[in-house]
């Protein structure tokens, strides 16, 4: 009979252990660390559903009603509570002692009610307690404030910690769920605060604050909503106001980067804050005016980063940054530091200091929290040989990309094209011109039909008419387009590359010279190469390029962007041959750590 195996002292069978040490080194975690999310995750969900078993977000509503009692409440609160239909005194009382035990049972219950898809549509991701009691730790260590403002409040667990914190500030709430607004007052109500407690059911955008004879805390865990799903008034706000405050921003930015800039517009002088938030705003281009406001008036005070496994949030796969500033009064030194987990946050002040003029030098802030060694002899960044791009965006897939459904007008106007990664997995390093034969087709047609046949102008006729029918007009791509129905692609790249996955990125020598979508990255050289050299760079990132060299988010994805493909260091061009030349292209160990373990001075 098999003996049962050991892990963290507690004694599994054999295929469990198995397959739970197998997601560990999948994810790349310690197996104590993935017990600790599981258990994170699991225990404090089930406590709360178990005592309180509440079944709809009515039952919900009602329950938070009854633990209110008299209050003032909004229209749209009034609606969700009604004429205060009867709810069993027993789970009142549940909820009212898990309350008081310092726990959120009523925001645990909307997690669990709510569908991970409606709480992404409204970034709704609930902070745990250790994140909280960090950020609000930091904020008594600077003084007191006359107020706190949570701009996106959720069940209230910022101002329930400040509320105990603070005992003399106002605290103002900020959110546009009235059901969650509802579980805050519910929670005030049984903590003691509701006298302090000013609710405000609008956009943050949108909120005026009376001046404060003090300094106000601006504290939370601001939304995260993609810039697709933020309207177009908001979008108008965001760069009217950063252009007024002098600053340049892109509409691409999310719900998150817009709470900042609130912040910066309605905050004074000795105001101070800490918001936790991903941490995509380090690197990417619509994040450079959150960049720009931390060094100017916003004033960075520091910036915690949770590792790509540290899982801040257990309801949500996402990175993590705690970002600490103080209006007005930039420190000297920005510090910056990288966390495991929420048990390292005992000191939001704590890491490496970088000067300012350190600061200025980086566009991506995460090569400040791990900073790369000294640039080996005979190697340059990527960029400086090769553009990267991403491929063409079609709006709609299911449209302008072959498949079973796919009208038959559209056939004249289709070319293979790599329109998935596994196109470049499976091409085996080469894609050429047979393998090309097996790839899907994409419908590339002409913006201007001027000149065109008349049968050809007839099906393109055709080809719209059905298009229009599936939408393909209302795209936000094909309302940028000159002609919706004209997929804008670049030429034919000699080296394309996926970028998106739990292993490192799978470089392949276009010989076949198909177009790719943005499914992945075309290299273009920017100097004279040859055929061999071409395939000399596809073998050489092929066999050296590691994980961590692109942006990876919890759960073990990563990603690379084109400006962190270009950071990746290569041979130059005269040495290009001799390393490919001593690269194994079977080494999986090289895929996997070539970089790291051939040119150590250089690693990350």
């Amino acid at each position: 009979m098999a003996q049962n195996r050991q892990i963290v002292g507690i004694s599994l069978p054999p295929a469990t252990a198995k397959a739970f040490k197998e997601e560990a080194k999948r994810r790349n975690i310690a197996v104590r660390t993935l017990f600790q999310e599981l258990w994170a995750g699991y225990s404090p969900q089930r406590h709360s559903r178990a005592m309180t078993n509440i079944t709809s977000e009515r039952e919900l509503a009602h329950i938070a009603g009854s633990l209110i009692g008299d209050c003032r409440l909004t229209a749209s609160e009034r609606r969700l509570v009604g004429n205060r239909p009867k709810v069993g005194t027993a789970i009142v009382a549940s909820c009212r002692d898990l309350i008081r035990a310092g726990q959120d049972p009523l925001g645990e219950a909307l997690i669990a009610l709510r569908s991970p898809e409606n709480r992404r549509d409204v970034g709704a991701v609930y902070t745990p307690e250790a994140i909280v009691d960090a950020m609000v730790g930091w904020a008594a260590h600077r003084g007191d404030p006359v107020r706190v403002v949570d701009p996106g409040a959720g069940s209230g667990r910022f101002l329930a910690a400040a509320a105990m914190a603070f005992p003399e500030a106002a605290l103002v709430a900020c959110d546009i769920d009235p059901l969650a607004m509802l579980l805050l007052r519910a929670n005030a109500a049984v903590l003691g605060f509701s006298d302090r407690l000013d609710v405000r059911l609008v956009e943050y955008r949108l909120l005026k604050l009376a001046p404060a004879s003090g300094p106000t805390l601006y504290i939370g865990n601001p939304p995260y909503v993609r810039h697709h799903k933020i309207g177009e008034d908001a979008k108008a706000w965001f760069s009217a106001t950063a252009e007024r405050l002098g600053f340049k921003a892109s509409t691409l930015a999310g719900l998150h980067v817009h709470f900042f800039l609130r912040t910066r517009e309605i905050a004074t002088p000795g105001d101070y804050g800490a918001f936790v938030t991903s941490s995509e705003w380090m690197d990417v281009n619509y994040g450079s005016v959150l960049r720009e406001m931390l060094a100017d008036g916003l004033g960075g005070s520091s910036l915690q980063v949770f590792a790509p496994n540290g899982m801040p949030f257990a309801n949500a796969m996402t990175t993590g940054a705690i970002t600490t500033f103080v209006v007005g009064n930039r420190p000297d030194q920005f510090t910056v530091r990288e966390v495991v987990s929420a048990d390292e946050l005992d000191d939001l002040d704590a890491g490496r200091a970088v000067s300012w003029d350190e600061v200025a030098k980086h566009s991506r802030w995460s090569q400040m929290v791990k900073p790369r060694g000294e640039r080996p002899e005979g190697m340059v960044e990527l960029g400086e040989l090769f553009r990267v791009h991403r491929g063409g965006v079609t709006g709609n897939n299911e449209v302008f990309v072959e498949n079973s459904d796919s009208d038959p007008s559209a056939r004249p106007w289709m070319v293979p094209a790599v329109t998935k990664a596994k196109d470049l997995i499976e091409a085996g390093g080469r894609l050429t011109a047979a393998k090309a034969k097996n790839l899907r087709k994409l419908v590339v047609i002409p913006a201007d039909m001027h000149g065109l046949e008349r049968h050809k102008v007839q099906s393109i006729e055709q080809f719209k008419r059905w298009a229009k029918s599936k939408g393909a007009h209302q795209s936000f791509t094909a309302k940028q387009r000159r002609a919706w129905w004209a997929v804008s692609l670049k030429e034919a790249a000699p080296i394309l590359c996926t970028y998106m996955g739990r292993r490192p990125p799978v470089f392949v020598r276009n010989i076949a010279g198909v177009p790719h979508i943005n499914i992945a990255h075309g290299l273009y050289p920017r100097v004279p190469m040859k055929a061999a050299d071409l395939d000399a760079y596809s073998t050489w990132l092929s066999n050296n390029v590691c994980v961590s060299e692109g942006r990876t988010y919890a759960g073990g994805l990563t990603k690379f962007e084109p400006k962190e493909v270009e950071r990746i260091l290569v041979p130059c061009l005269n040495r290009i041959h001799e390393k490919s030349d001593r690269m194994d292209p079977r080494s999986t160990d090289r895929r996997r750590e070539g970089f790291a373990r051939n040119f150590p001075q250089g690693a990350d």
